[in-house]
């Protein structure tokens, strides 16, 4: 004989889920079906990740999850159940920008920064997995993130910087 579940689904039901983001612990109850990039916003408050498209295809909402890059908007909250999660708020420390966002400032990457958050987050993976990347690399590591109102050539000559900055700092991802 087979036992059959129920799976009531709904605004009603939730289910409990533990993250770790930026280096706390946090556990909420969520509904089964609420996307990542809302519960960061709404739940946990870290607003750096950025609603936009909805869809995976700007990479405003992207985070590193357990060491990967993921568009939030495309991953389940409960999905991310155990995960450790990085944000943009979890790069500066102490008051101190990040390597990576000083770059973007100093490069001016940004106009209106919306999707500045993405693209640094993304930028973290790439230098993480590839140090000392070639232009031609970097573009093709920010593929994924789209900017409507800088161009990319001075968040190329960011992600340049910032792989410098970090050769200099001896500072590893």
């Amino acid at each position: 004989m087979v036992m059959s579940t129920t799976l009531k689904v709904g605004p009603e039901e939730r289910v409990r889920i533990r993250v770790r983001v930026n280096g706390v612990w946090y556990e909420r109850d969520v509904e089964p079906r609420k996307l990542l990039v809302h519960f960061l916003r709404e739940d946990l408050g870290f607003t750096s990740v950025h609603v936009g498209c909805d869809t995976g295809h700007c990479g405003a909402c992207t985070v590193i999850m357990n060491g990967v890059s993921v568009k939030s908007c495309q991953v389940l909250a409960v999905q991310a159940d155990g995960a450790e999660i990085l944000t943009l708020e979890g790069l500066a420390k102490d008051g101190k920008l990040h390597p990576i966002q000083e770059a973007f400032w100093e490069k001016h990457a940004l106009q209106c920064g919306y999707c500045t958050p993405g693209m640094i987050m993304e930028t973290y993976f790439l230098l993480k997995e590839n140090p000392e990347p070639s232009e031609e690399e970097i573009r093709r590591g920010l593929a994924g993130n789209l900017c409507r109102c800088t161009g990319y050539q001075n968040i190329v000559d960011a992600v340049k910087l910032a792989s410098q900055k970090l050769k200099e700092l001896k500072m590893t991802l």
